[in-house]
Formats: C-alpha cells, structure tokens, sequence
C-alpha cells in the first residue's frame, strides 16, 4: 500500500475523522466527540500551523553517510524516536470500525514490529484500560499505558492492568482532567497536586511518564514528583480552548529540564522534517496519535507500517540533508533564525 491509498481507504470508515491530505484540523473543528478542539476549533490548527513556520538549516558539506535514527528509550533501543499517541475509546471517537481491543490488538504489534511502541488509552469504561493491557501483554509488553488521572484508589487497580501487561514504563495523560466527558463521573478523575503524583508514581513502581505538560512550571512539578519523563501536550486542544501551542512553549520547557528528564512532544506532528524541528527544539522524541489512526483504519498493520517507514525515511532526508549523521547532531544551529536585519518578508 501507498500512503495515499491509505488515507483514500479511512476516508469513509473513521467516523467524524475524514482522513484529510493535510492532517491540519480543519475540517474537524470542534468535533467532540471525536478528532476536533475544543471551542472554537482552532488549537489543532495552530499545532499544526507552528511547525509549518518553523524553518530548517541545509547543510550538505558533511560526510556522506546514512543517518542512525535509532532511539534509547529507558534502555530499549527504538528505530526512530516516534511513539503512536495514545487514544482510547475508539467508537466514541472515531465510528464503529473498530473497539479498543481490535485497534489496539492492530496498533500495539504493529508499532512493535516496526520498531517503535505506542502509548494506549484509557476511558470512562474499564474494557478500554484492559484491553489496552491485553494487547501490550501479547506484544511482549511492547507498549506504554497511559491512565486517566483517576483516584488512587481506581489508579491501583488499573496499575495491577499495567502490571500484567509486561511492560516497563507507564503513563498518565493529567490534562485528560479537562475532557469534558470526564467531568463529574465515578470514579473521578481530574487535576493532580505534587504529592498526589508522587503517591500515583510510586504505586506505579516503574518509570513514569507525564503527559500533558504546557508550561516550565508544570514541568518543574512533574520532575518534583518523579516523573521520569513528560509529554509537553496541549491533548490537541481538546481540553483547553485558547492555548499556545506545544511548539511554541517546547523550547523553553526543554531547556528547563531537559537535562534532567525525558522531554516528548506531540500536537500537530504529521511528517520527518516536524520530528527534525522537535528534536532541535529539545524534544527528545515525538508522539503522534491522529495520523496512526488513519494508519490503522486506512490499511491495519500494513497501514502503521507504511507510515512509520515514511516517518523515518523523511527524517533520515532532513536529517542528512542539514548535516546531521545521529539524532545527537540535531539542535539549534539546525533550525533558521531569521535576523531582523535582513528579514524583510
């Protein structure tokens, strides 16, 4: 299969999604349930948008060798530092096609096989965590968890899931605090204090990843707490209207702890050359969900297949073609920095 095949395949069968040749949020808008924004829409249109104006440095006098993309995650090594975004819920979300556990069961090994994991959801509806687990636990514990920010309580049960997946880092997606068919349910889910995630991290018992992750302070408090990594995440716009997008507040979030935690990035990431311009802003990986959606829907394993080569194939071209031989030679200098000297457009 193509990629455009794919997107011609899930164009009819992805609920409110369309499958759209530029995954630019447009079209959804405000669709919630489903891939939109909140309010007026235009969050996922502003992640997308700010990649797009960032600009990257060629340089072709280097030596001419094909670039590693390879990844260290926790000490696994990944092909490319891509991770499948976590979505859960499915047929809320995105029509009746598939349930959690068959996109899952598609998704998890699929990303696996390829080289990289996905992070899976969780939801209003315990099946969605179990069959999330389920489906790590028969990839050989090839991928991430992401837990609501429930109360304890429900969060030790759903950390016994996480344990019988076999898997080695888990997550939790705090501004899923602000999705709107979160509120007022039982067993409550909702904003974290410092203490309150490090009670979470420590029942975990593993690596822990938070997701969500907008400002500098944020981050600080996540690392206070014992977070092993964050996601800076805006849940694409999905629970805050109005907000920056992750592009914009990466670089000064990476610089604050960057040096002392893993830093991810989605919102917005469709193609190689926006992985290139995270990882110079101090990301050290990306996690895209949409377009794995249409992966999925659009063409199963050979879908994700697809398209995590043309990730890594395009990441690869922009990479040599700006001089950078490993994913440690990709910072700053790699991006254009207009001068308002001689910036006049």
């Amino acid at each position: 299969m193509t990629f455009q095949e794919i997107l011609k395949a899930a164009r009819d069968c992805s609920g409110p999604c369309r499958a759209c040749p530029e995954c630019n949020g447009k079209a959804c808008g405000n669709t919630i349930p489903g891939p939109g924004s909140k309010g007026i829409g235009d969050v996922a249109i502003r992640n997308y948008d700010a990649w797009k104006k960032i600009r990257v440095n060629m340089n072709t006098i280097s030596e001419n060798v094909d670039p590693d993309t390879t990844f260290d995650f926790f000490g696994k090594q990944l092909a490319a530092p891509i991770f499948a975004g976590p979505v859960g819920a499915m047929k809320m979300h995105y029509g009746d096609k598939y349930t959690d556990l068959e996109y899952n069961n598609i998704l998890v090994k699929a990303c696996a096989d390829a080289g990289i994991l996905a992070f899976t959801g969780d939801g209003m509806d315990a099946e969605v965590m179990k069959a999330a687990c389920l489906a790590i636990a028969d990839a050989g514990g090839q991928g991430i968890p992401t837990v609501k920010p429930w109360d304890l309580a429900t969060l030790k049960e759903k950390f016994a899931l996480v344990e019988g997946s076999g898997c080695s880092v888990v997550a939790t997606d705090i501004d899923a605090a602000g999705l709107p068919f979160l509120r007022n349910m039982q067993p409550p889910a909702g904003s974290k204090t410092v203490s309150e995630l490090r009670d979470m991290i420590e029942a975990a018992g593993k690596p822990y990843i938070i997701k969500g992750i907008m400002t500098v302070k944020g981050a600080l408090a996540a690392k206070e707490a014992g977070a092993s990594g964050i996601v800076v995440s805006n849940h694409r716009g999905g629970v805050l209207d109005q907000c920056p997008s992750t592009a914009e507040v990466l670089e000064e979030i990476a610089d604050a702890v960057g040096d002392s935690m893993m830093v991810l990035v989605d919102g917005g990431i469709r193609s190689g050359d926006d992985i290139f311009k995270a990882i110079a802003l101090g990301a050290d990986a990306v996690l895209i969900a949409r377009r794995f959606v249409t992966a999925v829907y659009g063409g199963g394993a050979e879908g994700v297949r697809v398209y995590t080569q043309k990730l890594i194939m395009e990441l690869k071209d922009t990479m040599k073609m700006c001089g950078a031989a490993t994913l440690k030679d990709i910072d700053r200098g790699c991006l254009f920095r207009p001068s308002s000297k001689y910036f006049s457009f």
